[in-house]
């Protein structure tokens, strides 16, 4: 039995655009295509399809994913280990939502507490030092220690900008073009509400949406080709205009 693109973009709620995207680089290529030049999917291909979805879930980029789905490894032992790791991670959010649950009572019976080391309980404390550590390797501690968070309360400005930058995409622009820079522009002075990049540190950031997993899944959720033109327009932006 075979699918259509259309079929699978409407059972795995992936856009047509994506299945093309990722045919283009090789990651997951159609059983066949029609003399009509539809492309048609089977069950391997459904199957190698959730495995990507599952490693998206996970905070993989498509680099790494595609390094996992080519490896030739036995598809049940591949399945086998997702499996794991999305136990794993239902138990971690398991830990989370028992701790909220417990806030909320706390909160609700106006409970004066003299310990609340519960409400913490469940938070990864050495992933949150992972991700400030290499904020602070990379651009300094006086950025980080002393700029706050980045993106709290700006989520309609950030949202604007990755919808500018995928209109620009599929407008056939490169990053080089004066309207992406332009949108770029709008970027960098975003971020100078929070710290102040100079040149190196703004291609360093770039390199880090692309190359750090868990941005570039979100990057990929939106588009997958994203993440790489964010780099590209952003150390553009850094060559030509900053110091």
């Amino acid at each position: 039995m075979a699918w259509s693109t259309a079929q699978v973009a409407r059972m795995s709620k992936v856009t047509s655009r994506t299945l093309r995207h990722y045919d283009a680089i090789g990651l997951l290529p159609p059983a066949w295509v029609g003399a009509n030049g539809y492309r048609y999917y089977e069950q391997d291909q459904l199957l190698r399809l959730q495995q990507i979805l599952v490693l998206r879930e996970l905070g993989l980029g498509l680099d790494a994913i595609a390094e996992i789905v080519r490896d030739g490894q036995d598809r049940v032992a591949v399945l086998r280990m997702h499996h794991r790791w999305l136990l794993a991670e239902r138990d971690r959010f398991d830990r989370l939502a028992r701790t909220v649950s417990r806030t909320i009572t706390d909160v609700e019976e106006g409970t004066t507490m003299t310990k609340t080391d519960h409400w913490f309980e469940g938070f990864d404390a050495a992933t949150q030092e992972q991700l400030q550590q290499e904020a602070r390797e990379r651009w300094g501690s006086a950025a980080v220690d002393g700029g706050g968070t980045w993106q709290q309360g700006h989520g309609e400005e950030w949202a604007a900008m990755v919808t500018a930058l995928v209109a620009h995409i599929d407008a056939g622009r490169t990053p080089q073009d004066a309207q992406v820079q332009t949108t770029i522009d709008g970027h960098y002075r975003w971020i100078q509400a929070f710290w102040q990049p100079n040149r190196e540190s703004y291609r360093g950031l770039a390199d880090v949406y692309a190359d750090d997993p868990r941005f570039r899944a979100n990057f990929d959720k939106s588009d997958p080709r994203l993440a790489e033109f964010l780099r590209a327009a952003m150390t553009e932006y850094a060559e030509t205009r900053l110091s």
